[in-house]
């Protein structure tokens, strides 16, 4: 024990660069992994615009936005209808929605997932109200599971996932488009899911409109 303890004191600068070697990265990581906890990231993202949504024919979308702005301003009976139709046109159409539940009784999750078919768009998941408790690398997830209670259920065997991106802020509503080779009418809840760790932090039940 002597001779360690003799050869630390005559390698003073050598000890103090391993202990940095060690102590430095260590921290890097402890700081990575439990900064979030304590950190909110707010967004607050509109719903996304319909670039190729169906309107009147022989009328362009800036037509059809000054018709609506101008109607909401003195509305006529001709006009009203003609809001009530554009307006029918415009709107996308929601097919699945839910509301986050805690992943459990730490990780907490709450707020509204919806599905919406924007037609030549696609689709996109938007998240509205919505408030997770932080964490490192969330991604947003769409499983087959109906309700997965954790990891197990997320990897199990008869279970398959898409992960369609990383959790922009835990707290606000935000948009994730679908790709197109996903199945909506396969996936059937949403995971905000830590990926180091394969800890679910929050989950939507999706149910058909």
């Amino acid at each position: 024990m002597k001779r360690i303890t003799d050869w630390i004191k005559s390698h003073k600068p050598l000890s103090a660069v391993i202990a940095a070697v060690i102590i430095v990265p260590g921290l890097a990581v402890a700081w990575w992994l439990g900064s979030p906890l304590f950190i909110d990231v707010v967004v607050d993202e509109e719903f996304p615009a319909l670039e190729n949504a169906v309107i009147p024919a022989g009328m362009s979308m800036p037509d059809a936005d000054a018709t609506m702005e101008a109607a909401m301003d003195a509305p006529t009976e001709v006009e009203e209808e003609m809001m009530e139709a554009m307006g029918a046109m415009l709107a996308p159409e929601a097919v699945k929605w839910g509301e986050f539940r805690d992943g459990d009784a730490f990780h907490k999750g709450s707020g509204m997932a919806t599905v919406y078919n924007l037609g030549t768009d696609g689709y996109v998941l938007r998240f509205e109200d919505f408030n997770v408790i932080n964490g490192p690398d969330l991604r947003v997830i769409l499983t087959t599971h109906p309700d997965p209670m954790g990891r197990g259920d997320v990897h199990a065997d008869d279970v398959s996932y898409v992960e369609i991106g990383k959790l922009k802020g835990n707290i606000g509503n935000q948009n994730y488009p679908i790709p197109d080779d996903v199945s909506v009418d396969d996936h059937h809840s949403v995971v905000i899911y830590c990926k180091p760790f394969q800890v679910v932090f929050a989950v939507a039940p999706l149910s058909f409109n």
